[in-house]
């Protein structure tokens, strides 16, 4: 190895640095979207013609554009957009990690949004018929009753969202965050040295994606309590 001890560990310490800032990014983006993947599934299931055409110009821009260009758009663009959504003179400092969080969870929710419709339609019939017999209420219907059987049926296409956001995240290093791949850049660059550092990045990611299968086999297990051996 042609650099230091020291050297070599500094950026080791700058790559770990790097790691808490993927993983606060990662860990939020896929909170936020799922949370408003699921929000937004279940409000244009309706058919109330206003909301189906916000539904389809939203789903259209974020299945059309790539996430990077969605990050450029909000970050570079971003305080113009929020200071005309408020009618603010004043032009508003969007930070990578701020553009970052909004872009992946703008792309992501939709994806999500489209799990939870196929998974409403395959819900049978009688689980919406059941409530409205025993006159559950909506909101009680669907936190109690529905939304569980929604999250089984979801749960492998969630599994695969969680390590599309985790594959994701590094696009932001593009607009300027200082997280894991960029601080390995930085110090791949440095050092002459790419293959270390580099790979170093890489077993992160290797790491969670590994860590992600059984984690999702353990919540399939337990969503799928009281189903019958072969049933989805």
């Amino acid at each position: 190895m042609s650099i230091s001890y020291a050297d070599f560990w500094g950026y080791m310490a700058q790559l770990g640095q790097g790691t808490l800032v993927t993983v606060q990014l990662f860990l939020s983006a896929f909170a936020l979207s799922l949370l408003c993947g699921v929000v937004v599934g279940v409000v244009t299931l309706s058919r109330n013609p206003l909301i189906q055409l916000v539904w389809r110009v939203y789903s259209s821009f974020v299945f059309g554009v790539p996430a990077l260009l969605v990050i450029f758009l909000l970050y570079y663009g971003g305080s113009a957009i929020l200071a005309g959504i408020f009618g603010m003179s004043r032009s508003i400092d969007v930070t990578p990690f701020g553009a970052g969080l909004a872009a992946l969870t703008l792309v992501n929710a939709a994806y999500i949004a489209e799990l939870v419709h196929g998974a409403v339609r395959n819900l049978p019939r009688g689980q919406f018929e059941a409530c409205a017999a025993l006159s559950i209420r909506p909101w009680a219907a669907w936190w109690y009753v529905l939304l569980p059987q929604v999250i089984r049926l979801a749960l492998p296409g969630l599994v695969n969202i969680w390590l599309i956001v985790l594959k994701e995240t590094p696009l932001v290093s593009l607009a300027g965050l200082n997280d894991l791949v960029a601080n390995a850049k930085i110090a791949a660059g440095a050092t002459k040295e790419p293959f270390i550092f580099f790979i170093a990045a890489a077993l992160f990611f290797i790491v969670v994606s590994a860590l992600t299968m059984p984690l999702s086999r353990r919540l399939e297990t337990r969503f799928g309590r009281g189903q019958a051996p072969g049933r989805a």
